[in-house]
């Protein structure tokens, strides 16, 4: 009866490591920092972190820039999720400061699978709403962008929550290009042509893990840019599906 008995355990204690293993929360970050530029002149950096915890994240950006003459500082923490009944990344609540050109202290929750919101600017609250597009931080954007990107959509229509409004944009992929970046040399790209409130062209390296390399602001005045300085992960190659 011993053979039996010590037979089960072995199965017993495999069973366990395994269940342990599918439940192990997988940690990870990925750090990003930009140069801004306006009209072709260097006027800040940017500093983006991811901080993964299996299907969670929390996403903190700063940014010192001269807007204008006028010093800004910007500094946002942003918290997303994914959602099984959506299939998508969703802001779950952010919080937002800038000093300086704008300035402004924005709180924002989520609810209803991220079709409503609460602002609150200053104390002033006001909620918002929306009928299928769910509402969400300019960084869980971004990511949003790279999943469909990975899933190898094409267009797709995503909404902001602005300070004062909500935003609808219209997401349309293009042919890829090749640029030279450095320090990393000539890296292909993936163009992704926002229309809308904001007309922006985004651009996602596939060797990069799909990460942001560049983002174009086609203002009708001023032209905006942020580019890609250093980068650094932890985080293991997602799966692309973009042929």
């Amino acid at each position: 009866m011993l053979a039996p008995l010590a037979f089960t355990n072995v199965v017993s204690a495999s069973e366990q490591e395994e269940h342990q293993q599918e439940n192990e929360i997988t940690q990870c970050s990925r750090t990003s920092n930009y140069a801004i530029y306006l009209s072709g002149i260097n006027v800040g950096t940017m500093n983006r972190t991811e901080t993964w915890q299996g299907k969670t994240a929390v996403v903190t950006s700063t940014s010192e820039a001269s807007i204008l003459g006028i010093g800004t500082h910007y500094q946002q923490r942003a918290e997303l999720s994914w959602s099984n009944a959506r299939n998508e990344w969703l802001t779950d609540t952010f919080h937002q400061k800038v000093t300086g050109f704008r300035s402004r202290d924005m709180e924002v929750t989520f609810a209803n699978h991220g079709l409503e919101s609460r602002v609150d600017i200053d104390g002033d609250i006001d909620t918002y709403t929306s009928k299928q597009i769910p509402l969400r931080d300019v960084d869980t954007l971004a990511i949003q962008i790279r999943e469909y990107l990975l899933q190898g959509r094409q267009q797709f229509a995503l909404i902001r929550q602005a300070s004062d409004a909500i935003e609808p944009y219209q997401f349309y992929v293009e042919d890829v290009q090749t640029a030279v970046i450095e320090p990393w040399g000539e890296l292909t790209l993936i163009p992704v042509v926002q229309t809308g409130a904001e007309d922006v062209t985004y651009y996602f390296a596939p060797a990069m893990d799909y990460q942001l390399i560049k983002a174009k602001y086609h203002g009708i005045i001023l032209q905006g840019l942020i580019e890609l300085d250093s980068y650094s992960s932890s985080c293991e190659p997602s799966l692309a599906q973009y042929p």
